[in-house]
């Protein structure tokens, strides 16, 4: 008997954060859409594979999208708030964010998800994928469709549909990446051979114990160099979250795997069962010694569910669902982004310094550009830090990264004319992924894959066929999630000319300076973010520390303040001499720091 046949518009493959942003964007955008992911979450790193303190898109600005609706879902769920550790400006617990993105899907009538399948292979003629074949509660499916999309972390639809991909290191020759090693480095050192990608880490959390840390002692080995960085306190507490959990993702002698990763890629299913068995084994290990070393105060959480194919949402086990799979095969787009497209401009003598990376576009210098990221750049290897070019700015009490925009072509097939890319498989360098690989980032990368499938239903185009200006349109217009193609420091998500200056600088790029402000525009209100849950009133003296951060003494403690608000960035900025204040914000006592948002009125 041959398999049954289903047909749907879209479809989506793969659990990883992007896919499920795909899949929500195309369903709420009119298209038929099906959501395929292998195991019984559908969140990806936002809530199974436990990277729930995020890097990037931190400010205000950057907070578009479902990236922000996200957030600001999460900043309303979780009772105690998301200020919780020192990593991010945020954390969340995993079931959270799963439980909201479960409630986005379900609400959404043109949207089916299918948890718990199996993909068996790709069926195409000539250009286009007609159908894909999966296995689902032990039954054989073909699925016919219009527009497919590769919503995995590590490209896995990318083979199956015999397109051509990158997976690893490029050299320094190819696209002039001022961090990439040279060709002959590449052939000479086995260094480049035994780390074709980025480390990947299996995140487990732990649970903290009531009252103070124990000094402690340090780890057993192999550990024994991870808290020597930090002090054992700060290592656990580098990723807590609410309830006492901590997110043991740990770069410096911790949990990330560096042995045998070309095993990730394996057409050999055992061999990436062995993998992903030696990755959960060292992160226990890493548990179990950090628990050792804090006498006990760090215990194994029971957050997940045992099988990776389980639905529910709550369980017994410390260990992720799945790894945090930092790079994976990677699409050839009809663009692709390399590191010269995340670094800052370079600006005349005497010029006003840049806080833009060049805004993506195509040849004919229109603006191509669907998503902005910010994250510095970040790239987990064994051994010291691999040196990268700097991309970083002091911003509102801390370091930001230069913000950056995808263009929309790095999520299009060049080898396939319905296939687009929705997570970490869009078209980059080995060198960029290093910077666009973070959740917030991805989430909005997928919600613009997502809307162009739609888009692309409804005219009857292909994805190289649609013009860039309708996605850009139907990006900022969104009723629920407006996204920002373009990086407007001054321009927080909830200005009320938000969507008018997104146009305004689409129309006239030249009206956005290096620094990233729409000129002509009013400069930011100091006093108008919105309220937050879990905010209060501080009061003090406020002065400046001498090095482009500032100090908040509130009589009872002496307080780093850091803000993500562009209003209360150049308020602050002003100031020549200490000053009393009333400001409102959130506390994170873990940072430390006070994260302010708005001078208090009245």
């Amino acid at each position: 008997m041959g398999a049954a046949e289903e047909r749907t518009q879209v479809v989506v493959w793969g659990g990883g954060s992007g896919g499920v942003a795909a899949a929500l964007q195309a369903a709420r955008a009119g298209a038929d859409t099906l959501l395929l992911t292998p195991g019984g979450w559908l969140g990806g790193m936002v809530s199974a594979a436990g990277v729930c303190a995020p890097d990037g898109n931190e400010l205000s600005p950057w907070q578009t999208g479902l990236w922000g609706a996200l957030l600001r879902a999460l900043q309303r769920e979780e009772t105690e708030g998301l200020d919780h550790n020192w990593v991010s400006c945020f954390g969340w617990r995993p079931a959270t964010a799963e439980r909201i993105l479960r409630g986005w899907l379900a609400a959404e009538p043109r949207l089916r998800w299918w948890p718990c399948c199996t993909l068996r292979g790709v069926r195409r003629q000539g250009r286009r994928v007609t159908a894909v074949e999966i296995e689902r509660q032990q039954q054989s499916l073909q699925i016919a469709l219009d527009v497919l999309i590769d919503g995995s972390d590590r490209g896995d639809l990318l083979p199956l549909a015999a397109v051509p991909f990158r997976c690893g290191w490029e050299p320094r020759e190819q696209w002039g990446e001022p961090s990439a090693p040279l060709q002959k480095q590449l052939d000479q050192d086995p260094f480049f051979q035994r780390q074709s990608v980025q480390s990947p880490t299996w995140v487990v959390l732990g649970q903290l114990g009531d009252g103070p840390c124990p000094t402690g002692r340090p780890p057993a080995p192999p550990f024994e160099r991870s808290t020597e960085a930090h002090g054992l306190w700060r290592t656990l507490t580098y990723g807590r979250l609410p309830g006492g959990l901590v997110m043991l993702n740990w770069p410096l002698h911790g949990n990330d795997w560096h042995d045998g990763l070309g095993r990730a890629f394996s057409a050999e299913p055992q061999h990436q069962l062995a993998l992903q068995a030696e990755m959960r084994a060292h992160s226990l290990a890493f548990a179990a010694a950090l628990g050792e070393a804090s006498d006990g105060w760090l215990k194994r959480a029971a957050v997940f569910p045992e099988a990776a194919t389980a639905v529910a949402l709550e369980g017994t086990s410390a260990l992720a669902l799945m790894p945090y799979w930092r790079e994976g095969r990677r699409l050839h787009g009809l663009a692709t982004v390399t590191e010269g497209d995340l670094l800052p401009q370079v600006c005349a003598a005497g010029a006003a310094e840049a806080r833009l990376a060049p805004l993506a576009a195509g040849p004919d210098g229109t603006i191509n550009a669907i998503a902005v990221g910010n994250y510095p750049n970040d790239h987990h290897y064994p051994g010291p830090d691999w040196p990268l070019a700097p991309k970083s700015c002091r911003w509102g009490g801390r370091w930001s990264g230069t913000p950056f925009t995808i263009p929309y072509g790095a999520l299009v097939c060049a080898d396939l004319d319905n296939l687009l890319a929705a997570d970490k498989s869009f078209s980059t360098s080995h060198m960029a992924n290093g910077a666009t690989r973070l959740q917030p980032l991805i989430l909005n990368i997928g919600q613009a894959a997502g809307a162009a499938a739609a888009l692309c239903v409804a005219h009857a185009l292909l994805p190289a066929e649609l013009p860039v200006r309708w996605l850009q349109a139907a990006l900022i217009n969104d009723p629920l999630a407006p996204a920002g193609p373009l990086p407007l420091w001054d321009t927080p998500w909830h200005h009320p000319e938000w969507r008018q200056r997104q146009h305004a600088a689409l129309a006239a790029p030249e009206r956005l300076s290096p620094g990233g402000d729409l000129l002509g525009a009013a400069a930011p209100d100091p006093g108008s973010a919105p309220a937050e849950p879990h905010e209060r009133l501080f009061q003090g003296l406020l002065q400046s520390d001498g090095s482009g951060g500032f100090l908040l003494d509130t009589g009872e403690r002496r307080w780093p303040v850091i803000t993500l608000e562009p209003g209360l960035h150049h308020w602050l900025a002003a100031i020549e001499r200490p000053r009393s204040v009333q400001l409102i914000g959130c506390a994170n006592p873990w940072g430390p720091w006070l994260r302010l948002s708005r001078l208090a009125t009245g």
